[in-house]
């Protein structure tokens, strides 16, 4: 962050119904007169009208003179942005909080005191984005576990998975820190597929093993992905720090927002060395655009997540406290928790509460 007294914080509203659940949120934090100066980047199909590219020079411009960026969420050419403020900016720490709140819609009879969050990588695995055509790994003899050429049984495409040192080390050490900040049960579960993927996997798991000896406080275990799955929705209250590899953490962090009441109750928040950047882990609910029935309760706490980066963690406290008056209350919910509320009319019962 810079050292003026006013934050500047990028707005990208994203597409479909997204832009339906920032502007309220948008509206009710600059309503609480907090000095934050708000920009919008071009980006997506309005730019590309503009000046033939979805993120113009300008507009990387703005993101990369602010403080920190909120987006909505995307499904199409803003997606560009995205890519630039997750591999462009190096956020490689996304943060998933997974918390209960009181009147929300789970599908547990006895949700109560769920309160963890998942640590996702968020730049490598097999999301770096290498695939092609196994004729390819063919001419260089590559064969599978078994001793088979790969391209044995006929024509496919194969996806690289790689997990680096660097990589790996930055984010778990990430994962340590949150749950010394967190002051809940003080543990650290890093999960991974090992048995399977000892090479890559192995070294994750590995890589946590070794840091967790800088970290006497905080207590350490390690378990093999699906049977975190399974534990994660028997005994969910039992977790506090959970840090993974990207792939299982994007799909499993989607599950966890299910033993909650739903994606419309999950913020994140994307961390690097110099940036960070926050979003609802929903996506852009195409079918709900135009209605404005969004539930906006994953970007006004993905909010809450970006005031405490900048410095404003008693007003990010008094909105969460806020949110939760709301849900407790239960008369001003959306659709999707059993209320008939806009996500206008959410955010002004949130407003009211503060």
């Amino acid at each position: 962050m810079t050292g003026r007294s006013t934050r500047r914080v990028a707005v990208i509203e994203g597409d479909d119904s997204a832009p339906e659940a920032v502007r309220p949120v948008v509206e009710l934090i600059d309503g609480l007169s907090l000095g934050i100066d708000w920009v919008y980047p071009l980006v997506g199909d309005a730019a590309i009208e503009a000046s033939g590219s979805a993120l113009p020079p300008a507009s990387r411009e703005m993101i990369d003179g602010a403080d920190t960026t909120l987006f909505g969420s995307s499904s199409g050419s803003s997606s560009e942005a995205l890519i630039y403020l997750r591999w462009g900016k190096e956020t490689y720490a996304n943060e998933r909080p997974c918390r209960f709140l009181e009147g929300a819609r789970s599908v547990l009879a006895d949700p109560h005191g769920i309160d963890f969050a998942i640590v996702r990588e968020n730049l490598e695995d097999l999301y770096v984005g290498v695939e092609g055509d196994l004729d390819t790994l063919g001419s260089l003899g590559a064969k599978d576990r078994s001793g088979r050429p790969l391209t044995e049984t006929g024509p496919g495409r194969f996806a690289i998975k790689t997990t680096t040192v660097a990589g790996s080390e930055r984010v778990i050490r990430h994962a340590f820190e949150l749950a010394r900040r967190r002051q809940r049960a003080g543990r650290v579960t890093c999960t991974a597929k090992t048995n399977m993927l000892p090479a890559t996997d192995g070294l994750f798991t590995d890589i946590a093993r070794t840091l967790a000896g800088q970290y006497p406080d905080i207590e350490f275990e390690t378990l093999i992905i699906d049977d975190f799955a399974c534990r994660m929705v028997r005994d969910p209250k039992r977790f506090d720090v959970v840090v993974m590899p990207n792939l299982y953490g994007d799909i499993l962090s989607d599950g966890a927002a299910g033993l909650i009441g739903g994606l419309g109750l999950a913020p994140s928040g994307c961390y690097g060395d110099t940036y960070a950047y926050f979003e609802p882990a929903h996506g852009t609910a195409p079918d709900l655009s135009g209605t404005n029935t969004i539930n906006p309760t994953a970007t006004l706490l993905s909010a809450c997540m970006m005031l405490r980066h900048i410095g404003m963690p008693d007003v990010a406290d008094a909105l969460t406290t806020a949110v939760e008056r709301i849900y407790a209350e239960g008369r001003h919910l959306t659709p999707d928790q059993g209320g008939s509320a806009t996500a206008t009319a959410f955010c002004k019962a949130v407003a009211g509460r503060m």
